[in-house]
């Protein structure tokens, strides 16, 4: 997944699991769907 969403963006693999990982953190979600989840809950993704 971050190697397709990279290509998308014109970033590096790397560049979008570090984001990913931050964005997690922040949101103290477990994995990617949790994170997900908590952003639509919180009205951060339509």
């Amino acid at each position: 997944m971050n190697k397709q969403i990279a290509q998308r963006l014109y970033l590096s693999p790397e560049t979008i699991k570090s984001c990913v990982d931050g964005l997690r953190m922040k949101l103290d979600a477990v994995n990617r769907t949790h994170a997900v989840s908590i952003g639509m809950r919180e009205g951060l993704i339509r």
